[in-house]
């Protein structure tokens, strides 16, 4: 399942049309599930409304780390406060029909984790599914996940559990999977420059051998990506955020290196694909 960017709930009602620029999909991506974050449960319900018929899932997403989201109150900011959340899973699920879940990570800090009980919680007031990043909101991305609460939370709720965090090989998936017994597994960070990661753990799972990408598979998937993104968004917006997504498409080949501190000098698309033709065909040779 494809999920779409954080959609603000407070961003749909307000200004619908900007908003739902990042709803656009295509037949390839269903069934899609959408993520909407915010801290009112009246404006998440009713912003839930919205997007009936936009999405075959709803995620709340009660797990996001960033300053500018949880000084509203929203993402992780929401873990602090247990019968909050509680409001905001009964709100939504009495506006939304289909399948909802919720993304949260292990607590706010080391001294308040309460995954369990927000799990509980969520599974009390209808919802169909949670996912949980098993680290705490002040750990950021730092450290290692803590898998071992993944199995704890899929033991303690008769509903499903999905695992994320430190997926970056598909030999993690498989394990994640083993030693938790989640339900499913949700790839992030490790998906960045590698969208072979998703074929390859189903490859595994099926007990087949995976091949990693060649140079010029990896180019054509790249420019596809680039040009997608274009096609959407147009030159600025694509300019800004390929040079991100290039930069980790190119990880671990050799050269990488200088090839991503000269991103930062080029300023046209076309600039752009002729340097990445330029890399990957000496990577080649």
């Amino acid at each position: 399942m494809v999920m779409t960017e954080m959609i603000s709930a407070n961003g749909l009602i307000r200004d619908g049309r900007k908003t739902r620029e990042l709803l656009v999909s295509c037949s390839e991506e269903e069934p899609l599930g959408i993520q909407l974050f915010g801290d009112d449960p009246q404006i998440l319900a009713q912003a839930a409304a919205m997007l009936v018929a936009d999405g075959a899932l709803l995620d709340i997403n009660m797990g996001c780390p960033v300053k500018k989201v949880i000084r509203s109150g929203a993402g992780s900011a929401l873990l602090k406060d247990p019968l909050h959340v509680a409001s905001v899973v009964a709100a939504v699920r009495r506006a939304w029909p289909g399948p909802l879940s919720i993304k949260i990570r292990s607590g706010w800090d080391q001294d308040s984790i309460n995954y369990l009980q927000i799990g509980r919680i969520a599974e009390a007031e209808g919802a169909d599914a949670v996912t949980l990043h098993p680290r705490t909101r002040s750990q950021g991305f730092g450290g290692q996940a803590d898998w071992r609460q993944i199995a704890k939370l899929k033991a303690a709720l008769n509903i499903p559990v999905f695992g994320s965090g430190d997926i970056f090989q598909a030999e993690d998936g498989v394990r994640m999977l083993q030693q938790t017994g989640c339900d499913a597994v949700m790839i992030g960070r490790g998906g960045y420059g590698n969208p072979w990661l998703i074929r390859d753990l189903l490859l595994l799972l099926e007990g087949r051998e995976t091949v990693p990408p060649v140079p010029p598979e990896i180019l054509r998937v790249a420019v596809g990506h680039l040009n997608l993104h274009r096609e959407q968004y147009g030159d600025y917006k694509t300019l800004l955020e390929m040079r991100k997504h290039v930069s980790w498409y190119v990880r671990g080949l050799q050269g990488a290196s200088r090839f991503r501190a000269g991103l930062r000098q080029i300023d046209s698309i076309e600039q752009l694909l002729q340097q990445m033709e330029y890399f990957f065909s000496e990577t080649v040779h």
